[in-house]
């Protein structure tokens, strides 16, 4: 039974080490669970996040940015997750296509219109049964990864640089998707407990390997 689940939310809000449990759990299930990243994943994709991630670029346009996301996402779709995926396998994905509309979209304020047609060519219209979104005081998010990135635990790069009003926005988008698709998305308090956060993710799995049984037994 392929599953494909992804991760949302600023750096900062544990996105790393509540996949790292959630994949444990998975395995212990007998899931075959691969884990991969956005941007990156692939040689390719790790080349297009080393150019967007680069403080130097400063001259970025936005329009730049969301095509070369867009094109890492594109290779890790088809060198990647669609191979693991049809052989029945798992994926747990650090952001996926809501990245963009979030950071881009709504962040950047760039044309939601032509960032779904763009993304549906990228990923071949490939969308998680589950989206979790880890969510965070805009505030909270940039403390958290301030710290990490002084305790050499974490890099900077240029999104982390915009301001708090891009952040507020991006944090606003990602919540507005949640509301629109509360049968794919799980919005989590990111403040509470790691084990806290854990237990939610694996209340809401079980709520969705029993639906996808029963899609398939009906």
């Amino acid at each position: 039974m392929s599953l494909f689940i992804t991760f949302e939310g600023p750096d900062g809000s544990g996105k790393t080490t509540q996949i790292s449990l959630l994949a444990e759990h998975l395995r212990a299930m007998g899931h075959d669970v691969l884990i991969t990243r956005e941007p990156g994943g692939t040689s390719i994709g790790d080349q297009i996040r080393t150019v967007l991630h680069d403080v130097k670029n400063v001259e970025m346009m936005g329009e730049t940015e969301f095509l070369l996301y867009s094109a890492s996402r594109a290779q890790l779709v088809r060198e990647v997750l669609q191979p693991h995926l049809a052989r029945g396998g798992t994926v747990l994905c650090d952001r996926f296509a809501d990245s963009s509309m979030a950071y881009q979209g709504y962040g950047r304020e760039l044309d939601l219109e032509a960032i779904r047609l763009i993304t549906q060519f990228a990923t071949g219209g490939l969308t998680p049964h589950l989206t979790i979104y880890l969510d965070l005081p805009v505030e909270v998010g940039i403390q958290r990864k301030q710290t990490a990135y002084v305790a050499q635990a974490g890099e900077w790069n240029r999104l982390d640089r915009q301001t708090l009003d891009f952040h507020r926005r991006v944090r606003q988008g990602y919540l507005k998707m949640a509301r629109a698709e509360p049968d794919r998305w799980l919005v989590i308090d990111a403040t509470q407990s790691i084990d806290d956060t854990q237990a939610a993710i694996r209340a809401r799995l079980k709520t969705l390997l029993s639906s996808v049984r029963k899609v398939r037994t009906a």
